[in-house]
């Protein structure tokens, strides 16, 4: 990349960043108060606090980027669909934010159409501060995202999403996933707040994620931080993993290969 688009990159980064960090601001103040909630997909809800959060990072990006489409948890897609846009996820985590949890995070990514150039993640409770420019930049709180060091499965603590929007039948598969993966790694543990767990594989924090049917917006920013630490985010089938793609297996890379074969197991 010529040092002038990197450059460039690197100033929409740093316009980008007061936008995420009043949306996360504002979702800490607001949690403290008693929050308005509406049902979505099955047991899904949406807060008042995601609305919140979702009209400063649009206002902040549109602002920043006019040109720029937006796809957003909550509004959906706006603007031309063959440009750049921003994916954005103003609160993923909302379950666990309308309990009270700190396990939430404000993530953006600003997308080409093929990849990522720019992701912000911000977990302000979980005191996270993520930050890639492609080719440029890629920090978990000010340094340099590098992955665990852990070889073995048997090592491993992996994060595993299992949400109340599941059908049934993912509900079954995500269980079996955690029964076996109980049996066969260091600990299991489900947070739910995807673009947060794979910020912490980036950060040598957790070893592997498993989602068997992301969203399109929660883990746009993240992906590339844990490819740049040089960890792996692919399909069960072992396919590198889009930002549309349903599955998201991400590791330190280590462990990938360890991971997927369990996980085949599990799928046939």
């Amino acid at each position: 990349m010529p040092i002038s688009a990197r450059t460039d990159l690197m100033a929409l980064m740093r316009g980008a960043e007061p936008v995420v960090a009043e949306a996360a601001a504002t979702l800490v103040a607001m949690q403290r108060a008693p929050l308005a909630t509406a049902r979505k997909e099955l047991r899904d809800i949406v807060t008042d606090a995601d609305l919140a959060a979702e009209r400063i990072v649009i206002d902040g990006l549109r602002s920043l980027t006019p040109g720029a489409a937006i796809l957003s948890e909550e509004r959906g897609f706006s603007g031309n669909a063959s440009g750049p846009r921003w994916i954005v996820d103003p609160l993923d985590g909302t379950v666990n934010y309308a309990s009270g949890l700190p396990w939430y995070s404000v993530s953006a990514a600003y997308h080409d159409g093929d990849e990522a150039l720019v992701g912000l993640v911000q977990s302000p409770l979980a005191d996270v501060c993520a930050r890639y420019v492609q080719g440029a930049l890629a920090t978990v709180n000010g340094e340099p995202v590098r992955v665990s060091s852990t070889r073995s499965l048997s090592d491993a603590v992996v994060s595993v999403i299992l949400t109340s929007h599941y059908q049934p039948d993912e509900v079954r598969m995500a269980a079996a996933i955690i029964e076996r993966l109980g049996s066969a790694v260091r600990g299991v543990r489900i947070v739910v707040s995807g673009a947060l767990e794979m910020t912490w594989i980036a950060a040598g924090r957790l070893d592997a994620f498993v989602s068997i049917k992301a969203d399109l917006v929660s883990h746009a920013a993240a992906m590339p931080l844990v490819r740049a630490a040089g960890g792996r985010v692919t399909t069960i089938a072992g396919e590198a993993s889009q930002f549309d793609d349903l599955q998201k297996i991400a590791s330190n890379g280590h462990i990938h290969d360890e991971l997927l074969r369990l996980l085949e197991e599990i799928a046939l």
